[in-house]
């Protein structure tokens, strides 16, 4: 079964890298699209790209190969990275949902409120945080003491380290349900701009403007609860509770299968996203056919 699983994970692997840039492209290139709400977007996007690529490609490669090693630096940087950017897309779903939220109850204050300055500055205090919370982890752990090499996963997470660990790391399981609550699960103050969100919705008189809102927000709450299920069944829950098959198919949603949805939920259920792919295909379509020394472009000069 390695090169069915190889085929699958690759073929996902590659939907996932070329729709999440594609929708950085388009969010870049569109003027209409340069607005805060599609420049998180596109950083969501960029996030997505990352996560996959700092597990998949190794799994790749272990899949189909007889050497499965991983080096222990390798292994603590691998587990650095994927620990900060999977605390950021969180950060940025909750910007996302401020956005959402001041755009559905404060329309008329909108674009004095949110701005691509804040946007910038919500991104780049959000980094800072998740890298030093990654840090902070990635040092416990090597301050563990294994019994055995054998990591139980195809890339190096938290949960599957501690219990490599020869004794209880104490320590840092409390640092998961406490300082790590505050950092992963702290953008859940999602909760409470949906619950504003709700209380505006339920005021509105006109047909037309609820169901503009639930369109506006039916993307995020989507994308928020892929993200999230597979967060809490990864990681809020006791060391006891520890379920390697389980978990492990929790991680290939959580790294593979939700990264390569975004952007198909966002660019199908997104008339802005559809327009601006559309306008980025003409222009490449027409840009092709009237390159200099182009079989069109011949035709067109010889008869003129």
């Amino acid at each position: 079964m390695q090169p069915v699983i190889f085929g699958i994970v690759l073929a996902m692997y590659l939907v996932a890298v070329m729709g999440n840039a594609l929708l950085v492209t388009v969010a870049c290139s569109d003027p209409k699209l340069h607005t805060p709400m599609y420049f998180l977007l596109s950083q969501l996007s960029f996030i997505d790209i990352f996560l996959t690529t700092i597990t998949v490609p190794q799994m790749l490669v272990h899949t189909l190969s007889t050497n499965r090693i991983i080096s222990y630096n390798c292994c603590m940087i691998q587990l650095f990275f994927f620990m900060a950017v999977g605390s950021m897309e969180g950060h940025l779903l909750a910007a996302m949902a401020y956005d959402r939220c001041v755009a559905i109850c404060d329309p008329l204050r909108y674009s004095a409120i949110v701005s691509h300055r804040l946007c910038l500055r919500i991104t780049l205090t959000s980094w800072v945080i998740v890298s030093l919370n990654s840090l902070l982890y990635s040092v416990l752990v090597t301050h563990l003491t294994f019994c055995g090499n054998q990591v139980t996963h195809f890339f190096c997470d938290i949960t599957p380290l501690l219990q490599l660990s020869c004794t209880r790391p104490v320590v840092n399981e409390m640092l998961i349900f406490t300082e790590g609550v505050a950092v992963v699960v702290s953008p859940f103050f999602i909760l409470g701009s949906y619950a504003r969100i709700g209380i505006a919705i339920a005021h509105m008189h006109s047909i037309a403007a609820l169901r503009k809102a639930l369109s506006t927000c039916s993307s995020h709450i989507l994308v928020v609860l892929l993200l999230y299920g597979s967060v809490i069944r990864m990681y809020l829950r006791p060391s006891s509770s520890y379920d390697l098959d389980q978990d492990r198919q929790v991680a290939i949603f959580y790294t593979v299968v939700t990264p390569m949805l975004n952007p198909l939920i966002y660019s199908l259920r997104n008339q802005e996203v559809k327009g601006a792919l559309r306008r980025l295909f003409r222009k490449l379509w027409i840009s092709g056919n009237f390159q200099p020394g182009s079989q069109a472009n011949r035709e067109w000069k010889h008869e003129s």
